[in-house]
C-alpha cells in the first residue's frame, strides 16, 4: 500500500485509459518500452517527480467474475509475467528500480522481479531478482512490438532465435 506521505507529494490519476496514456508516457520517457504496461485494468496511478516513485493500483476483481486466470498473465517469450494489485517501483533513466508487485515464471518457479534495465546499444531488456541472484535478457524488439500477441495459452514465436537465446546469469 503506497504510504499517504508519498500520495501527498504524488501526481494521481484515476481511471484505466488516463493511467494508461500517463503511465506510457513516464515510460518512454525514461527510455522504456510501454509494452512492459499491465493488460489488467488500471483504477489508479501515481507519480513522484523528486523521487521517481510509481504506483498502479489494478481494479480489483469482485467475486462474482468469473475470468480466467490466464488473462491477467503475459506471455513474452517463454517468460509469463503476472501483475498484483498493487505495483510499485522507482524510474530512472533506462532503468526501474526496487520493483514490487511483479512476478515472472520461466519453467515452474515464479520469482518476484526488482529491477528492470534497458541496454539500447547491445538491443537487451534486462530482468533481475529482487535479490539480485537471477537475471534474464530479451531482446529489446519482444517489447516494442506493438502488434504482437501476447496470449498466454499461446506458443510463442521464435524472435531470429532471440540473439542467441537468452542467457539466465547467477551473481
Amino acid at each position: 500500500m503506497v504510504a499517504e506521505a508519498m500520495r501527498i507529494k504524488a501526481e494521481v490519476y484515476h481511471g484505466d485509459k488516463t493511467c494508461r496514456e500517463m503511465f506510457g508516457s513516464l515510460l518512454s520517457e525514461i527510455g522504456l518500452p510501454n509494452r512492459l504496461l499491465s493488460n489488467q485494468e488500471i483504477e489508479e496511478c501515481g507519480y513522484v517527480k523528486d523521487t521517481g516513485f510509481v504506483w498502479l493500483k489494478h481494479k480489483k476483481k469482485k467475486e462474482g467474475e468469473k475470468k480466467r486466470y490466464q488473462e491477467d498473465l503475459f506471455r513474452f517469450d517463454n517468460v509469463m509475467i503476472c501483475f498484483e494489485d498493487e505495483v510499485t517501483a522507482y524510474f530512472q533513466p533506462n532503468t526501474i528500480k526496487k520493483l514490487t508487485g511483479v512476478k515472472a515464471k520461466e519453467f515452474i518457479v515464479w520469482i518476484s522481479l526488482g529491477e528492470i534495465h534497458v541496454n539500447r546499444s547491445s538491443g537487451l531488456i534486462t530482468f533481475k531478482t529482487q535479490v539480485g541472484l537471477l537475471s534474464k535478457s530479451l531482446p529489446l524488439s519482444v517489447f516494442e512490438d506493438v502488434q504482437g500477441n501476447h496470449d498466454v495459452m499461446k506458443k510463442p514465436k521464435q524472435d531470429q532465435q532471440k540473439l542467441n537465446d537468452p542467457k539466465i546469469y547467477l551473481y
